[in-house]
């Protein structure tokens, strides 16, 4: 097995939910104020027989109006045509924006040849736009040509790769527990999103359930690190990939 983070960088957003591009190293954090700042990694993970994409990122574009989650899969040595597989914790756009490419006007599958995992109820509630966190007209799209596959609550999609309700950032958020080829991998989606939520306890405002979603962290670490899985943290700043261990009530991550 192999893993890849295909970090599309950092973003500012705001009350508009709209995702703005930030360099840390340039540009001013109080210049943006009421603003939440996050970093978005997208993952690759080949196998020997499927190529997958866990979560698809912005969907934004590099100076060549290519999508960024496509060159940085190219850059791996795959073409987006490879991917066989696209496992979707939620449909918050910094997480679905790449599920579509804008060709001359018309939204299309990023991802033609994949078969998309979405818990039916998430897609159900995207479909309805009664959230600015979810852009409608990228499920229409995907409605029209997509391979979809929905799952209900929790369950093995195939050998190796079970799905799993947890309802904390999301109502219907889900995350992913993966044995595969001798490795053990959790994506938590935005249940486990960064490194820092294990090490400190709060409750996020920006969380469905803060209260459920806080204590999902705690639990997943755990299980994590008493399981030996590695994690993928999806809004990480730096270390995207890591293991965690638990000794005296707290958590320690290690980047791989």
């Amino acid at each position: 097995m192999e893993i890849y983070a295909l970090g599309e960088g950092s973003y500012s957003v705001d009350a508009t939910k709209k995702f703005i591009p930030f360099n840390p190293e340039t540009d001013q954090k109080k210049d943006r104020p009421a603003s939440l700042f996050i970093h978005v990694n997208p993952f690759l993970i080949k196998t020997e027989t499927d190529l997958i994409i866990l979560d698809a990122g912005l969907g934004y574009k590099d100076t060549r109006d290519e999508l960024l989650i496509h060159q940085h899969i190219r850059n791996t040595g795959f073409e987006p045509e490879d991917v066989t597989l696209v496992l979707m914790s939620h449909l918050h756009y910094d997480h679905s924006g790449g599920l579509v490419v804008d060709r001359y006007g018309k939204l299309e599958p990023s991802f033609p040849n994949a078969q998309h995992v979405i818990q039916s109820k998430e897609w159900e509630f995207a479909l309805t736009g009664s959230s600015s966190s979810y852009h409608k007209e990228i499920f229409e799209a995907l409605q029209a040509t997509a391979k979809l596959t929905f799952v209900d609550g929790n369950g093995q999609l195939m050998p190796g790769i079970k799905y799993e309700l947890s309802g904390g950032h999301s109502k219907f958020h889900q995350v992913f527990w993966m044995e595969l080829e001798g490795k053990k991998v959790f994506f938590g989606g935005d249940e486990l999103p960064e490194p820092e939520q294990l090490l400190r306890k709060f409750i996020a405002k920006y969380d469905y359930d803060g209260h459920k979603a806080m204590e999902l962290r705690q639990e997943y670490g755990k299980k994590a690190a008493a399981e030996n899985y590695i994690c993928l943290f999806y809004h990480a700043r730096s270390s995207a990939i890591g293991t965690v261990k638990y000794q005296d009530d707290q958590f320690t991550v290690i980047p791989v």
